[in-house]
């Protein structure tokens, strides 16, 4: 019997940890056994040539928000090719009702956590046994789980973020998550943990990405994975999602100690309206969450990740706009604006009526109205997000976009902002970066009626920040007036402030 365990990655850089779990645990069967991994940008028929090019017996299929879609085709054109291939399907998009993508062609699928599952499946079919199509899992115990880690290979170890877990589950209830479908946080063996972690590093693992949703929820185990990390040389980077209020002296004391660039932090804010938090289940604890904020802020050197939801039922975007303000005033860190999604097994369906709430079936499954926000709000708000990615999260313009708000509201001005560069491109994609500065400088110029020489000042730091970078056509005029060096792509107040 030979075994295939494939996905779709979002990216090339990422790696399906899921299928090396599914792999570790597969016992006699693993020798028949064999990963193969693609991203959603590969051809779909190049996709199914290669799985199907070692005469698979079964292929298992990771099926994820960002993959379901193509996964749905995939399986089309497997039965189309090889019929009597036996699909198996498993992972959160497949694991609660109503799937809102057709999956009717896949011959299995396992709901749930299919650590050991998977591998039962497998001897059942092969013995002749297996009989029903929807198996619903309980947990498993996490301590009976083989590690995965060691099936990194050395090729993903040079090219890829390698993802690890300590802990699976989440004790908060936030309607719009999955992860609030657990019954309760549980943890690896900490110990056995440690061990693969330091058998990847001596592989030379240096980008750890985490998958706990709650990495500061036991101190004792933040402690521990903070305490490997600093026991070792720079660099590396090591990724966590974080609990925004939960930063006691210890954990503060080493994160302090980090170097700059090895350290994220993903802090879920989503809101800081009460009202809407109370509404979606979510525990909210401003004053801690502020001050957290500003720690991380003033005495690290951590790159931190905040991010806010755009569409939550009873928040109006002038609320979102003055969370948005807030976390400005709070930070200077990264904002990550999302759109609300309708994940099926999630509790945020209990608002669709009285809050209007109107969401697209086809994956990711976005927002598209409420009784607050319009199609058309919605819409615009995709494209301010877009726009914040490429202007603000970037880092690409840390001097100069400050001058779209000044002392003002953030929120209200890049709103403004974001209007204007859509009318002049009607696109929000292949903007290159020269083109993205052309239209800030018109703007802020034309628009905002700002003096020139001082816009084309802060324009000329962000945009020759990089040397060797030829001067942008529009700067040129006020290149001259700053003593910039066109051959070195260097200009004179950067080499003052060096």
């Amino acid at each position: 019997m030979k075994i295939i365990l494939s996905t779709l990655n979002s990216r090339y850089t990422h790696s399906a940890i899921g299928l090396r779990y599914l792999y570790a645990n597969m016992q006699e069967l693993r020798e028949h056994t064999e990963i193969l991994e693609f991203s959603i940008n590969d051809a779909l028929q190049s996709v199914a040539e290669k799985l199907l090019d070692n005469n698979p017996d079964i292929i298992g299929l990771g099926v994820y928000i960002w993959n379901a879609s193509q996964i749905h085709e995939l399986i089309h054109i497997l039965k189309k090719v090889a019929p009597y291939t036996t699909i198996i399907l498993g992972g959160p998009e497949v694991t609660y009702l109503p799937f809102r993508v057709n999956f009717d062609l896949a011959d299995y699928i396992i709901q749930g956590e299919g650590d050991l599952a998977f591998y039962q499946l497998c001897k059942d079919i092969k013995n002749g046994t297996a009989h029903e199509r929807i198996i619903r899992m309980s947990i498993p115990n996490l301590k009976a789980i083989n590690l995965p880690y060691e099936h990194y290979s050395d090729h993903d170890i040079q090219n890829r973020y390698i993802y690890v877990e300590v802990s699976r589950g989440c004790p908060f209830e936030c309607e719009f998550c999955l992860s609030s479908m657990d019954e309760k946080v549980r943890a690896f063996d900490l110990e056995k943990v440690l061990e693969e972690f330091e058998k990847l590093w001596q592989r030379g693992a240096r980008n750890f990405k985490f998958v706990d949703r709650t990495f500061n929820l036991n101190m004792k185990t933040a402690n521990s994975i903070l305490d490997f990390f600093l026991a070792k040389e720079p660099p590396y980077f090591a990724h966590f999602e974080v609990i925004p209020d939960h930063f006691p002296e210890s954990l503060r004391q080493k994160i302090k100690r980090f170097p700059h660039g090895a350290l994220q932090l993903e802090i879920g804010i989503q809101t800081l309206n009460l009202e809407v938090a109370d509404n979606i289940s979510r525990q909210l604890k401003l004053d801690k969450i502020k001050s957290n904020i500003a720690f991380l802020e003033n005495e690290t050197t951590a790159h931190i990740h905040l991010d806010l939801i755009v569409g939550l039922p009873g928040e109006s975007l002038e609320s979102f706009g003055h969370n948005l303000d807030e976390l400005m005033r709070l930070s200077s860190c990264e904002i990550q604006i999302g759109i609300l999604k309708k994940l099926s097994g999630t509790h945020i369906n209990r608002h669709d009526i009285k809050h209007g709430m109107v969401y697209s079936d086809i994956p990711p499954y976005d927002i598209l109205k409420n009784s607050q926000l319009s199609f058309k709000d919605i819409q615009i708000m995709k494209r301010f997000a877009r726009f914040w990615d490429l202007y603000y999260n970037s880092g690409n313009f840390k001097k100069s976009l400050p001058l779209l708000w000044q002392d003002a509201s953030v929120y209200e001005n890049f709103y403004a902002f974001s209007l204007w560069i859509y009318a002049k491109t009607d696109s929000t994609y292949k903007i290159s970066l020269p083109r993205q500065g052309e239209l800030l400088f018109s703007y802020l110029t034309q628009v905002k009626e700002l003096c020139e020489e001082d816009v084309a000042k802060r324009m000329l730091q962000d945009m020759m920040k990089l040397k060797g970078r030829a001067i942008p056509t529009y700067l040129k005029a006020y290149a001259k007036n700053f003593q910039i060096e066109a051959k070195l792509g260097t200009s004179g107040f950067n080499k003052r402030q060096q």
